[in-house]
Formats: C-alpha cells, sequence, structure tokens
C-alpha cells in the first residue's frame, strides 16, 4: 500500500512537470527569440554614453535597454555591471537591473499564459513603479563614500588591455621590430638588440649564419619566405586574414552570408547565449514548482501565508505578505521566468496580489545574487544595494496591492488559470508547440554554431 502511495506521488509529481513543459515551452522560446532579435537591433553600446546622469530621461532609456535585454537576473547583473564600468551612474545601472528582469517579452508572455492578464499589468504596473523608486532611493541615499569605493573596486577589477592577446603595448613605431624589446637597439636596426661590441667589421651579420637571409637585414635571422609586404605580420600566417586585423586569427574563409541571414545568425547566437545561462535555471524553477505544486498541499500555503481571518488592518496584512514574498523569493533561487511558475503555485496558496508581485520582484535578491553583488562590487556597496532594493521592492509591492484591491481590479476565481490543467491534445497550445519546437532547435544550433566560430561557445 505504502510502496502504491509513492508510485502515485511520483507519477503525479512527473504529470505537474510535463503539463507546465508543455504549457510554456512555446511562450518561452517564442519571447526569447524575439528578445535576441531586439537585443541585436539595439545594442548596449549605443546608450550606454546617455547614462552619466540620473534624470527621468536616463531612466527611460535605462528601461528601454532592460527591456530589450536578457531576462536572466545573472545576464542582467553581468550587463549593469557593465554599465557601471562604462560610468554609468549607480542609479541608472540599478534601474536596467530591476528592468531586465521584470519588464521583458518573453516574462509578459509566459504570465499571461501561467496567471491571466490582470498579472500582467500588476507586473508591468509594479516594474515601473520599482524603477522609479529605484532612481530616487539610489541617487539620494546610495552614500558618496559607498559610491567612491565601489568605484574604486571596478578599477582594481579591470584587466590589462590586448590586442588580439599580444602585449602591444611597448611596440614601437617600427612595426619590423616583431614585438622584440627594441629599448636598447642603436641606431643602427640590424644589431637586433645584441651586444655587438665584440662583433667584427661584418657587423649587419649579427654573428649568425646570413648565407639565407635576404637583403632586408631588419629580418633579424627569421624565416622571412613567406612573409608578406607588410612586415608586421612578424612572421605569422597570414595567408587567411581579411584586411580587417581585428579578427584576431580566426577562420574568415567561411563564404559570406546574405544580409538578411547574417542577421539572423548573429540574433541567434544571443538566443543561444540566453539558453545557456539561464536554461538550467528554468529546468530547477519548473522542478522545485512541480514538487511544490503536487506535494504541497493548500492547507499547507495558507499556514505559511497571514490568514484573511487573522483580524489584522489591511495594510498590515498586505506588508506581510509581501514580506513574506520577498523572503520565499531571496531563497527560491530561481531566475524571473522560472519565478513566475512558483509564483503562480504561491497565489494558489494564499498569498496576496502584492505578495505575488513582491514575490515575482525579487529575483534581484535571491541568495546567488547577492554573492555576485559582493564579487562584482564589495561587500559594502553590495550591502547597500540589496538593503535599497528591499526597500524598493517592499514599498512597490504595497502600492500595487493597494492600487489592485483598491479598484477591485483582482478576483482570486478569475485571473489565474488551473497549473496543471492537460495541455495535450489539439489545441493552440499543440500547434503553437509543433511550430516552435522545431524552429527553436534549428535557431539554438544555428547560434551555437555561430558563436563556436567566435570563440565564444558556451
Amino acid at each position: 500500500m505504502m510502496g502504491h502511495d509513492i508510485s502515485g506521488l511520483v507519477i503525479h509529481v512527473f504529470s505537474t512537470f510535463g503539463n507546465m513543459i508543455w504549457q510554456i515551452f512555446w511562450p518561452l522560446a517564442f519571447g526569447l527569440i524575439l528578445s535576441s532579435w531586439i537585443r541585436n537591433l539595439i545594442p548596449v553600446s549605443s546608450v550606454v554614453k546617455h547614462l552619466g546622469k540620473t534624470t527621468p530621461v536616463s531612466l527611460g532609456f535605462t528601461t528601454f535597454l532592460g527591456m530589450v535585454s536578457s531576462s536572466c537576473s545573472y545576464a542582467a547583473a553581468s550587463l549593469s555591471h557593465t554599465l557601471l564600468v562604462k560610468k554609468s551612474t549607480v542609479a541608472n545601472a540599478m534601474a536596467f537591473l530591476v528592468s531586465s528582469t521584470n519588464l521583458i517579452v518573453e516574462m509578459f508572455i509566459v504570465l499571461v499564459a501561467l496567471m491571466g492578464w490582470t498579472f500582467l499589468w500588476g507586473e508591468v504596473i509594479g516594474g515601473l513603479i520599482l524603477i522609479a523608486t529605484v532612481g530616487f532611493l539610489f541617487s539620494r541615499f546610495f552614500p558618496q563614500d559607498v559610491e567612491q569605493e565601489l568605484r574604486q573596486h571596478l578599477e582594481d577589477a579591470q584587466p590589462q588591455k590586448a590586442s588580439c592577446g599580444m602585449d602591444m603595448s611597448e611596440m614601437s613605431g617600427d612595426h619590423s621590430d616583431c614585438g622584440m624589446d627594441m629599448s636598447k637597439m642603436k641606431s643602427d636596426d640590424s644589431d637586433c638588440g645584441m651586444d655587438m661590441s665584440k662583433m667584427k667589421s661584418d657587423d649587419s651579420d649579427c654573428g649568425m649564419d646570413m648565407s639565407k637571409m635576404k637583403s632586408d637585414d631588419s629580418d633579424c635571422g627569421m624565416d622571412m619566405s613567406k612573409m608578406k609586404s607588410n612586415d608586421s605580420d612578424c612572421g605569422m600566417d597570414m595567408s587567411k586574414m581579411k584586411s580587417d586585423d581585428s579578427d584576431c586569427g580566426m577562420d574568415m574563409a567561411a563564404k559570406p552570408q546574405s544580409a538578411t541571414m547574417e542577421k539572423i545568425t548573429k540574433s541567434a547566437g544571443f538566443f543561444q547565449m540566453d539558453i545557456a545561462m539561464i536554461g538550467k535555471e528554468i529546468l530547477i524553477g519548473v522542478v522545485v514548482s512541480s514538487i511544490l505544486i503536487a506535494l504541497m498541499p493548500q492547507d499547507g500555503w495558507r499556514a505559511l501565508f497571514i490568514s484573511n481571518d487573522a483580524g489584522l488592518p489591511v495594510w498590515l496584512h498586505s506588508f506581510l505578505d509581501v514580506i513574506i514574498g520577498i523572503f520565499v523569493a531571496m531563497i527560491a533561487y530561481v531566475c524571473s521566468v522560472g519565478n513566475l511558475i512558483l509564483a503562480a503555485a504561491l497565489w494558489h496558496g494564499g498569498i496576496s496580489f502584492g505578495g505575488v508581485i513582491g514575490f515575482i520582484l525579487s529575483d534581484v535578491l535571491t541568495i546567488p545574487m547577492i554573492r555576485v553583488y559582493q564579487k562584482y562590487y564589495g561587500k559594502r556597496p553590495a550591502k547597500w544595494m540589496v538593503g535599497l532594493l528591499f526597500v524598493a521592492i517592499l514599498f512597490t509591492g504595497l502600492c500595487v496591492d493597494a492600487i489592485f484591491n483598491g479598484f477591485g481590479w483582482v478576483t482570486s476565481d478569475q485571473t489565474v488559470r488551473a497549473l496543471n490543467q492537460s495541455g495535450f491534445g489539439f489545441n493552440m497550445t499543440t500547434v503553437m508547440n509543433l511550430i516552435f519546437i522545431p524552429v527553436s532547435i534549428w535557431y539554438y544550433r544555428l547560434g551555437k554554431k555561430a558563436n563556436a566560430g567566435m570563440g565564444m561557445s558556451m
């Protein structure tokens, strides 16, 4: 009997897992493909120069930039770090961080598919409130001395610049030096940097067998038979290199693509990198959520949250639910898209509307993300970042709860869909999956091949 119960439970978990994967696959694939196209058309570098001051215009730029970027919280942290390295203000970088994880296309699509339109508008309004709050808090309350410490940490962490992997900082204008230290060379460059004081009258031979040397003595005893007219090649095989020296030794012999196919390939590269970064996190989110949905009874969730019958003031009940939502998110260990699945489970368990929104917005406060902040910026700046983000998310959750409950926009029976509904059968979900499963596999393989050719294989 016990074994039968366990096997039935395992089957139930796997059934829930399969149904959830089937329901979210096409909207997630479609959103990521669309996001990759937008990222290709609008690179980060084109707007970084506008983020040196915190203004409503700069917050608008950084919000838009975040919306067209990856949904992965770790990728967003990396990009916000890049903005700070390029002298963006802390407020703009943090606004980018929250917009990149909460106002992106694929998240909206999955949110509607799982929880309905009311939660989409709650997320949009909450995201905008959060961005404005983050801009205000970080521009007014992030201490100057902490920012200086952050900037110093960024400066100390910057690597030495290199050209094609070689240190060119000491190269002279005469490219025939071939990358050797020429600081001790005499006026006669044919000495090749060696002590010539004991050399005989034929100084140009440098004491080496010159029988095979060509007329150009600056070759310094190297086999120059394959060298081209441009001596800066330094003995490297340049036969496959094009005129653009920035190719840095990559194989450029591939057949040129059409302009359209080149854009598709480059966009596919962004798609593959996004999948490589967030695929595992989404899978973890689905697994955790499937187990919680399958195993956690409704009464278990109600025990976690504050009951409506507790007799607490409305504002206090909302405050405690948002706090609980934030702390659950901190230990959930999944990215923004994966959080949506768990958010649906929390909503089924009885958390308030503001608590759900607070939970979704808190994907930037997970324990792994806090460790990333410490690595990027140092412990003290990371503490201030986490503290101000916590306050901003708490304030946003309370505002959203007050707005939607105040206007009567929240109806628990109509604003969330059954999580374990069967998506199998001839329906819209099946048709879209039959389209997007092969398309996403082809697109992923195209992006992986493109990134491997660029030495960026993940």
